[in-house]
């Protein structure tokens, strides 16, 4: 059993899994977490409503790092994400969502660069091995520099093959002072996390930074249903004009060509409609010729095409496995009990 003894060169890290009725997926992401070489660790479940399956699995786990946080109603991943900060009892936070997974040397990676800087509060990312049914592949294509705001690495793209750059939750490491101070926006039903990170990012004293080593799994394109695949066109439309005060006009007219204007198309909106997010396109930001065609491919072309385009222009990509001793399970229907396994 790793100490979990805080000490002044190894404080107490704060793993948080909000949890909602996926007790399969949420076991392999546990053991991830509970794997992790960091010593000084705690992992705080937050069980978002009633759920005995969950609440079943959870009696399994006999480790003493594990604490289980039950809330008597369901809240949403933010509200979950808040509930377990105000719980954690460590210096720094980490998120980990229930469908993912953590490499074993996650948080030792992302301690050392907090050692290394200087920031008051640093905010750290990393990459990660996005695992479909079919393969796995390391993103973001772009590693996040410090020098680029925030909004604009999230949603600026270089080509039609760029997905754009990417901070998942599941990669997200930071000081529990910070999120205490900022918590996350309970009442938005998606872009929870791009919301915290640009906000966060507004004030002084906050550096935010990304480790070029993918440290996490995160699992796509296996039909399960998860916020980033809301297609509320308005509820995007209505977030990012919050935000207008704080990004570009350049990162503005990017969100609106990419963003508003696939969940758009998947919602089949209506010409009126679609004439009112070309309008915000080209005359509340700063469109680009590179924006202005991605927002013909988003706005025209179905996901499904889309993605296939996709995968032709990549048509030979790195190929990666799980991490040793990580299951990965995916939630189709029928799904395999384990799609891989490392066999190192």
């Amino acid at each position: 059993m790793p100490n979990c003894s805080p000490s002044a060169d190894r404080p107490l890290v704060s793993a948080i899994i909000p949890t909602h009725r996926r007790p399969g997926l949420l076991a392999c992401a546990l053991r991830s977490a509970l794997r992790q070489t960091w010593p000084s660790l705690e992992v705080i479940v937050v069980v978002d409503g009633l759920d005995p399956a969950t609440e079943s699995l959870l009696d399994g786990f006999a480790d003493p790092r594990l604490r289980v946080l039950l809330l008597p109603e369901p809240a949403g991943g933010a509200a979950a994400r808040n509930a377990g900060v105000h719980a954690a009892r460590g210096e720094w936070v980490a998120f980990l969502d229930d469908d993912d997974e953590w490499m074993p040397r996650k948080i030792e990676r992302q301690m050392a660069a907090v050692r290394a800087t200087s920031a008051w509060f640093p905010v750290i990312s990393c990459r990660v091995v996005a695992q479909s049914p079919a393969a796995g592949r390391v993103l973001p294509l772009r590693v996040y520099q410090p020098s680029q705001p925030v909004a604009d690495y999230l949603f600026c793209r270089t080509t039609l093959a760029d997905p754009g750059g990417l901070m998942q939750t599941s990669t997200l490491l930071a000081p529990r002072d910070l999120l205490l101070a900022l918590p996350f926006n309970e009442r938005l039903p998606l872009h929870q996390d791009w919301d915290w990170l640009i906000r966060v990012a507004s004030y002084q004293g906050v550096a935010v930074s990304m480790l070029s080593e993918p440290l996490a799994i995160w699992r796509v394109e296996d039909a399960r249903a998860t916020v980033g695949r809301n297609t509320d066109w308005q509820a995007s439309l209505a977030w990012i004009r919050e935000m207008k005060p704080i990004i570009s006009p350049r990162a503005w007219s990017w969100f609106i060509a990419v963003q508003c204007a696939w969940r758009a198309q998947s919602s089949r909106a209506s010409l009126p409609d679609r004439a009112r997010l070309l309008w915000a396109y080209l005359f509340q930001g700063r469109p680009e010729w590179r924006s202005f065609l991605h927002s013909l491919v988003f706005a025209c072309l179905p996901a499904g095409l889309r993605r296939t385009i996709r995968n032709r222009i990549w048509r030979n990509p790195a190929r990666v496995s799980a991490a040793p001793a990580l299951q990965l399970v995916f939630a189709r229907n029928p799904a395999p009990a384990a799609l891989r396994r490392s066999a190192h």
